[in-house]
Parts: structure tokens; C-alpha cells; sequence
């Protein structure tokens, strides 16, 4: 299956995420913001990026444009509870296969996920 990282600074949904997506079969990674995401992309090779928009140190729209321009063929699927950050996201539809939106079930982010690894990335 596929090695995911999951990029989130609430550490039950990170969590939750990660138990969810592993019952899939997939190899989870986790990270607590975006600094520290960037940092395991760097030091291992990752299927895809699974990240909140909102978080501290380096958000997710930052996180996704330099995961984006450093690893191309990297598949990055992003996650928000707010409106607006969905909004500062459009300049990355391009970059990124899709938005989830919070709260979502178990069956949703696994279904999210599942379409992400079956879609190509993006061309710049």
C-alpha cells in the first residue's frame, strides 16, 4: 500500500487519522506541523501528503507549495475546518488533488485518501 505522512497539529485527530488510514493497509508517518512535515519529506520518500491548512510554525498552504516544488511526483491532499482557508487554498488546486473538509467521518477520509492515490499529481 501506500506511505502516507499526515501532517496535523491536533494530536487525537492526527491520531485518529493515522489508525484510520493503517486499516487500509497504509504505512502512516505523522508530523505535528508544517516545519516538522517538511523536515520527513526531506529524510524519507512519501506516497502522499495528507496535511491540515491551519497550523502553527509552518502552515499547510506553505508546507504544500515547497513539498510541491521540491517533490513533483508527490501526491498531496490537504484537510480544513475553516472557509477561508479552503479560499487561500485555490491558488494551490493546481499542486494539490483536493480539499477535505472538517470534521469528516472515518469512511471519508479513507475514501479521500483512497481517490488521491489513484489520481496522477498535478503538473505545475
Amino acid at each position: 500500500m501506500a506511505k502516507i505522512l499526515i501532517t496535523e497539529d491536533e494530536d487525537a485527530l492526527r491520531s485518529f487519522v493515522a489508525r484510520a488510514l493503517r486499516l487500509d493497509g497504509h504505512e502512516t508517518y505523522e508530523a505535528a506541523d508544517g516545519a516538522e512535515g517538511l523536515q520527513r519529506l526531506e529524510d524519507d520518500c512519501f506516497d502522499l501528503l495528507l496535511s491540515d491548512i491551519r497550523m502553527p510554525v509552518m502552515d499547510g498552504i506553505e508546507l504544500a507549495h515547497r513539498a510541491s516544488a521540491q517533490f513533483p511526483e508527490l501526491k498531496i491532499l490537504l484537510m480544513t475546518g475553516y472557509a477561508e482557508q479552503r479560499e487561500r487554498a485555490d491558488d494551490l488546486m493546481t499542486k494539490v488533488i483536493d480539499v477535505v473538509d472538517k470534521p469528516f467521518a472515518l469512511p471519508d477520509i479513507r475514501r479521500a485518501v483512497a481517490q488521491a492515490l489513484t489520481q496522477r499529481p498535478k503538473a505545475a
